[in-house]
Protein backbone atom coordinates (compact mmCIF):
# COMPACT_ATOMS: atom_id res chain seq x y z
CA UNK A 1 0.00 0.00 0.00
CA UNK A 2 2.79 2.51 0.84
CA UNK A 3 4.47 1.65 -2.89
CA UNK A 4 1.15 2.66 -4.29
CA UNK A 5 0.20 5.92 -2.23
CA UNK A 6 3.97 6.94 -2.74
CA UNK A 7 3.60 6.32 -6.27
CA UNK A 8 0.43 8.38 -6.74
CA UNK A 9 2.21 11.68 -5.39
CA UNK A 10 -0.18 12.81 -2.98
CA UNK A 11 -1.58 16.23 -2.97
CA UNK A 12 -3.76 17.61 -0.16
CA UNK A 13 -6.03 20.34 0.05
CA UNK A 14 -7.49 20.58 3.92
CA UNK A 15 -10.28 22.33 4.31
CA UNK A 16 -12.72 24.79 4.79
CA UNK A 17 -14.27 23.11 7.62
CA UNK A 18 -17.74 23.35 8.19
CA UNK A 19 -19.79 24.88 10.94
CA UNK A 20 -23.29 25.04 10.71
CA UNK A 21 -26.88 25.17 12.71
CA UNK A 22 -30.49 25.17 11.63
CA UNK A 23 -31.77 23.84 8.25
CA UNK A 24 -29.38 23.97 5.50
CA UNK A 25 -27.78 21.73 2.13
CA UNK A 26 -24.76 22.19 0.49
CA UNK A 27 -24.71 20.06 -3.34
CA UNK A 28 -20.99 19.68 -4.63
CA UNK A 29 -20.13 18.76 -8.07
CA UNK A 30 -18.28 15.56 -9.08
CA UNK A 31 -14.44 15.40 -9.01
CA UNK A 32 -11.69 13.72 -9.25
CA UNK A 33 -10.07 11.68 -6.95
CA UNK A 34 -10.32 10.98 -3.13
CA UNK A 35 -12.13 13.52 -0.50
CA UNK A 36 -12.13 12.26 3.15
CA UNK A 37 -14.17 13.81 6.13
CA UNK A 38 -15.16 13.24 9.01
CA UNK A 39 -17.81 14.52 11.64
CA UNK A 40 -16.08 16.48 15.17
CA UNK A 41 -19.50 17.40 16.08
CA UNK A 42 -23.02 17.05 15.64
CA UNK A 43 -25.15 15.17 12.43
CA UNK A 44 -25.81 15.49 8.66
CA UNK A 45 -27.15 13.28 5.96
CA UNK A 46 -24.70 12.97 2.94
CA UNK A 47 -26.92 12.31 -0.24
CA UNK A 48 -24.62 10.64 -3.33
CA UNK A 49 -26.10 10.40 -6.78
CA UNK A 50 -26.93 6.72 -6.99
CA UNK A 51 -27.26 5.91 -3.40
CA UNK A 52 -29.69 6.58 -0.70
CA UNK A 53 -29.25 8.94 1.79
CA UNK A 54 -26.83 8.38 5.37
CA UNK A 55 -26.99 9.86 8.16
CA UNK A 56 -23.37 10.42 9.34
CA UNK A 57 -22.94 10.62 13.52
CA UNK A 58 -20.05 12.25 15.21
CA UNK A 59 -16.89 10.74 15.08
CA UNK A 60 -17.75 8.83 11.94
CA UNK A 61 -15.96 9.33 8.87
CA UNK A 62 -16.20 8.87 5.01
CA UNK A 63 -14.16 8.71 1.51
CA UNK A 64 -15.22 9.54 -1.78
CA UNK A 65 -13.78 7.95 -4.71
CA UNK A 66 -14.26 9.93 -7.49
CA UNK A 67 -17.85 10.45 -6.43
CA UNK A 68 -21.08 11.48 -8.61
CA UNK A 69 -22.44 14.54 -7.55
CA UNK A 70 -24.03 15.00 -3.87
CA UNK A 71 -25.03 16.62 -1.08
CA UNK A 72 -24.62 17.27 2.38
CA UNK A 73 -27.57 18.39 4.35
CA UNK A 74 -28.75 19.26 7.81
CA UNK A 75 -32.26 16.70 6.52
CA UNK A 76 -32.59 14.37 3.55
CA UNK A 77 -35.44 17.23 2.42
CA UNK A 78 -33.59 20.36 2.68
CA UNK A 79 -33.54 22.34 -0.65
CA UNK A 80 -29.63 22.49 -1.49
CA UNK A 81 -27.44 25.43 -3.12
CA UNK A 82 -24.34 25.37 -4.67
CA UNK A 83 -21.39 24.79 -2.19
CA UNK A 84 -19.10 26.21 -4.61
CA UNK A 85 -19.64 30.55 -3.77
CA UNK A 86 -20.15 29.14 0.00
CA UNK A 87 -16.40 27.51 0.61
CA UNK A 88 -15.31 30.39 -1.44
CA UNK A 89 -15.95 32.55 1.66
CA UNK A 90 -14.25 30.78 3.59
CA UNK A 91 -12.52 32.69 6.48
CA UNK A 92 -9.83 31.36 8.62
CA UNK A 93 -10.42 28.09 7.42
CA UNK A 94 -13.84 27.79 8.39
CA UNK A 95 -17.44 28.08 6.64
CA UNK A 96 -19.87 29.52 8.68
CA UNK A 97 -23.83 28.68 8.17
CA UNK A 98 -26.41 30.08 10.67
CA UNK A 99 -25.64 32.33 13.33
CA UNK A 100 -22.22 34.06 13.83
CA UNK A 101 -21.49 33.01 17.11
CA UNK A 102 -21.01 29.03 15.78
CA UNK A 103 -17.49 28.13 16.17
CA UNK A 104 -15.18 25.17 16.40
CA UNK A 105 -15.45 25.16 20.27
CA UNK A 106 -18.90 26.71 20.92
CA UNK A 107 -20.15 23.27 21.41
CA UNK A 108 -23.26 24.00 19.02
CA UNK A 109 -24.08 22.45 15.57
CA UNK A 110 -22.37 20.69 12.73
CA UNK A 111 -18.56 20.77 12.87
CA UNK A 112 -17.01 19.12 9.56
CA UNK A 113 -13.90 18.49 8.68
CA UNK A 114 -13.03 17.61 4.95
CA UNK A 115 -9.87 17.33 2.84
CA UNK A 116 -9.08 16.58 -0.95
CA UNK A 117 -6.40 14.20 -2.02
CA UNK A 118 -5.16 14.46 -5.78
CA UNK A 119 -3.08 12.28 -7.34
CA UNK A 120 -0.81 12.06 -10.06
CA UNK A 121 -2.88 11.31 -12.96
CA UNK A 122 -0.47 8.82 -14.86
CA UNK A 123 -1.00 6.24 -11.95
CA UNK A 124 -4.03 7.94 -10.39
CA UNK A 125 -5.83 4.38 -11.44
CA UNK A 126 -4.02 2.54 -9.23
CA UNK A 127 -6.42 3.27 -6.70
CA UNK A 128 -9.36 5.12 -7.64
CA UNK A 129 -10.36 1.73 -10.12
CA UNK A 130 -9.86 0.07 -6.54
CA UNK A 131 -12.57 2.65 -4.58
CA UNK A 132 -16.34 2.68 -4.60
CA UNK A 133 -17.80 6.23 -4.51
CA UNK A 134 -18.72 6.25 -1.35
CA UNK A 135 -17.15 4.04 2.06
CA UNK A 136 -18.18 4.92 5.60
CA UNK A 137 -16.46 3.58 8.49
CA UNK A 138 -18.74 4.66 11.64
CA UNK A 139 -16.86 5.52 14.64
CA UNK A 140 -17.99 1.87 16.44
CA UNK A 141 -16.37 0.00 13.96
CA UNK A 142 -12.79 -1.38 14.50
CA UNK A 143 -11.31 0.76 13.09
CA UNK A 144 -13.83 3.61 13.52
CA UNK A 145 -12.16 5.22 17.21
CA UNK A 146 -8.82 5.48 15.70
CA UNK A 147 -9.74 7.28 12.50
CA UNK A 148 -12.49 9.65 14.81
CA UNK A 149 -9.29 10.56 16.76
CA UNK A 150 -7.16 11.26 13.42
CA UNK A 151 -10.33 13.23 12.15
CA UNK A 152 -9.87 15.61 15.79
CA UNK A 153 -6.24 15.78 15.07
CA UNK A 154 -6.74 17.20 11.79
CA UNK A 155 -9.48 19.69 13.30
CA UNK A 156 -7.24 20.94 15.68
CA UNK A 157 -4.63 21.87 12.94
CA UNK A 158 -6.88 23.42 10.96
CA UNK A 159 -8.04 25.56 14.03
CA UNK A 160 -4.82 26.96 15.01
CA UNK A 161 -2.07 29.15 12.94
CA UNK A 162 0.84 26.74 14.47
CA UNK A 163 4.40 26.47 12.72
CA UNK A 164 4.47 23.76 10.32
CA UNK A 165 0.40 23.63 10.04
CA UNK A 166 0.09 22.86 6.56
CA UNK A 167 2.54 19.77 6.66
CA UNK A 168 1.44 18.45 9.64
CA UNK A 169 -2.45 18.71 8.12
CA UNK A 170 -0.75 17.00 4.77
CA UNK A 171 0.90 14.04 6.79
CA UNK A 172 -2.02 13.35 8.81
CA UNK A 173 -4.30 13.63 5.82
CA UNK A 174 -2.28 10.80 4.19
CA UNK A 175 -2.46 8.84 7.69
CA UNK A 176 -5.92 9.30 7.43
CA UNK A 177 -6.04 7.85 4.06
CA UNK A 178 -4.18 4.63 4.57
CA UNK A 179 -6.20 3.89 7.31
CA UNK A 180 -9.48 4.66 5.47
CA UNK A 181 -8.24 2.13 3.06
CA UNK A 182 -7.74 -0.51 5.89
CA UNK A 183 -11.05 -0.01 6.95
CA UNK A 184 -12.42 -0.91 3.48
CA UNK A 185 -10.21 -3.37 2.53
CA UNK A 186 -11.68 -5.32 5.67
CA UNK A 187 -15.00 -4.47 5.15
CA UNK A 188 -17.44 -7.69 4.41
CA UNK A 189 -17.78 -6.63 0.97
CA UNK A 190 -14.30 -6.47 0.09
CA UNK A 191 -12.62 -4.88 -2.26
CA UNK A 192 -11.23 -6.19 -5.69
CA UNK A 193 -7.53 -5.74 -6.76
CA UNK A 194 -4.43 -5.55 -5.01
CA UNK A 195 -5.90 -3.58 -1.83
CA UNK A 196 -8.29 -6.61 -1.30
CA UNK A 197 -5.32 -9.58 -1.52
CA UNK A 198 -3.38 -7.58 0.64
CA UNK A 199 -5.09 -9.66 3.29
CA UNK A 200 -5.04 -12.67 1.93
CA UNK A 201 -2.27 -14.89 3.47
CA UNK A 202 -1.02 -16.20 0.47
CA UNK A 203 -1.55 -13.63 -2.16
CA UNK A 204 -0.69 -11.13 -0.09
CA UNK A 205 2.67 -12.76 0.44
CA UNK A 206 3.20 -12.87 -2.99
CA UNK A 207 2.67 -8.93 -3.69
CA UNK A 208 5.08 -8.14 -0.96
CA UNK A 209 7.72 -10.10 -2.55
CA UNK A 210 6.88 -8.38 -6.09
CA UNK A 211 7.06 -5.30 -4.19
CA UNK A 212 10.14 -5.62 -2.14
CA UNK A 213 12.33 -6.54 -5.53
CA UNK A 214 10.91 -5.19 -8.88
CA UNK A 215 14.14 -5.91 -10.56
CA UNK A 216 14.55 -9.63 -10.05
CA UNK A 217 12.83 -11.38 -13.11
CA UNK A 218 10.16 -12.96 -11.25
CA UNK A 219 8.35 -16.44 -12.69
CA UNK A 220 5.43 -17.66 -11.97
CA UNK A 221 6.70 -20.98 -10.25
CA UNK A 222 8.53 -18.30 -7.86
CA UNK A 223 5.64 -16.66 -6.78
CA UNK A 224 3.43 -19.80 -6.32
CA UNK A 225 6.01 -21.60 -3.82
CA UNK A 226 5.90 -17.83 -1.57
CA UNK A 227 2.33 -18.26 -1.74
CA UNK A 228 2.29 -22.05 -0.68
CA UNK A 229 0.36 -23.16 -3.29
CA UNK A 230 1.02 -25.02 -7.05
CA UNK A 231 1.30 -22.94 -9.85
CA UNK A 232 -2.13 -23.77 -11.31
CA UNK A 233 -4.36 -22.91 -7.80
CA UNK A 234 -1.51 -20.10 -7.54
CA UNK A 235 -2.74 -18.22 -10.64
CA UNK A 236 -6.28 -18.71 -10.46
CA UNK A 237 -6.62 -17.42 -6.56
CA UNK A 238 -4.31 -14.22 -7.48
CA UNK A 239 -6.48 -13.51 -10.74
CA UNK A 240 -9.93 -13.93 -8.73
CA UNK A 241 -8.68 -11.73 -5.89
CA UNK A 242 -6.42 -9.17 -7.97
CA UNK A 243 -8.39 -8.87 -11.08
CA UNK A 244 -5.42 -9.89 -13.31
CA UNK A 245 -3.16 -13.26 -14.04
CA UNK A 246 -0.21 -12.80 -11.87
CA UNK A 247 2.48 -12.34 -14.49
CA UNK A 248 0.16 -9.21 -15.99
CA UNK A 249 0.06 -7.36 -13.13
CA UNK A 250 3.82 -7.43 -12.91
CA UNK A 251 4.11 -5.74 -15.95
CA UNK A 252 1.27 -3.64 -15.07
CA UNK A 253 3.21 -2.72 -11.91
CA UNK A 254 6.44 -2.39 -13.85
CA UNK A 255 5.21 0.21 -16.07
CA UNK A 256 3.54 2.27 -13.49
CA UNK A 257 6.69 2.52 -11.96
CA UNK A 258 8.45 3.47 -15.32
CA UNK A 259 6.08 6.19 -16.11
CA UNK A 260 6.59 7.90 -13.01
CA UNK A 261 10.45 7.31 -13.19
CA UNK A 262 10.30 8.77 -16.98
CA UNK A 263 8.16 11.47 -16.39
CA UNK A 264 10.63 12.51 -13.06
CA UNK A 265 13.54 11.95 -15.58
CA UNK A 266 15.20 9.74 -12.56
CA UNK A 267 16.74 7.24 -14.75
CA UNK A 268 17.92 6.49 -17.93
CA UNK A 269 16.38 4.11 -19.66
CA UNK A 270 18.95 1.31 -19.96
CA UNK A 271 19.14 1.54 -15.85
CA UNK A 272 15.43 1.81 -15.98
CA UNK A 273 15.40 -1.79 -17.46
CA UNK A 274 17.29 -3.20 -15.40
CA UNK A 275 15.27 -1.29 -12.45
CA UNK A 276 12.30 -3.39 -13.85
CA UNK A 277 13.30 -6.68 -14.29
CA UNK A 278 14.25 -6.49 -18.42
CA UNK A 279 17.50 -8.19 -19.12
CA UNK A 280 17.98 -5.67 -22.00
CA UNK A 281 16.20 -2.50 -23.05
CA UNK A 282 14.65 -3.54 -25.89
CA UNK A 283 13.04 -6.20 -24.11
CA UNK A 284 12.11 -3.44 -21.50
CA UNK A 285 11.05 -0.47 -24.72
CA UNK A 286 8.86 -3.24 -26.14
CA UNK A 287 7.10 -4.10 -22.81
CA UNK A 288 6.07 -0.17 -22.49
CA UNK A 289 5.06 0.31 -25.96
CA UNK A 290 2.52 -2.41 -25.59
CA UNK A 291 1.00 -1.09 -22.14
CA UNK A 292 1.05 2.86 -22.46
CA UNK A 293 1.13 2.81 -26.39
CA UNK A 294 4.45 4.73 -26.63
CA UNK A 295 8.16 4.08 -26.66
CA UNK A 296 9.72 4.86 -22.99
CA UNK A 297 11.60 7.83 -25.37
CA UNK A 298 8.48 9.20 -27.08
CA UNK A 299 6.58 9.28 -23.13
CA UNK A 300 9.64 10.83 -21.34
CA UNK A 301 9.70 13.80 -24.41
CA UNK A 302 6.58 14.39 -23.80
CA UNK A 303 6.50 14.67 -19.63
CA UNK A 304 9.10 17.22 -20.55
CA UNK A 305 7.30 19.19 -22.04
CA UNK A 306 5.81 22.09 -21.13
CA UNK A 307 2.05 22.24 -20.23
CA UNK A 308 0.28 24.04 -23.06
CA UNK A 309 -1.81 27.44 -21.67
CA UNK A 310 -5.71 27.37 -21.72
CA UNK A 311 -7.23 28.85 -25.00
CA UNK A 312 -8.80 31.83 -24.79
CA UNK A 313 -12.36 31.65 -25.11
CA UNK A 314 -13.08 35.10 -25.37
Amino acid sequence: MADAIGLLRPRTVIGPSLLAAGEWALRFDPFLHVRIGGLVRGTCWLILEGHEPVLLREGDTFMLGNPPPYVLASSPDASPRPAEPVLAGAEDGFVRIGPESIGPESGEGLYLCVGHIAFDDRNAALLTDLLPSLVIVRVADPHGGRLAQLIDLLATEVGVAAAGGPLVQNHLAQILLVHMLRAHAGQTDRPTGWLGALNEDGIGAALRAVHADMAHSWSLKELAEISHMSRSAFAQAFKSHVGTPPLEYLIQWRMSLARDALARDTLSISQLARATGYQSESAFSTAFRRVVGSSPAQFRNQARQPPRPAADGS
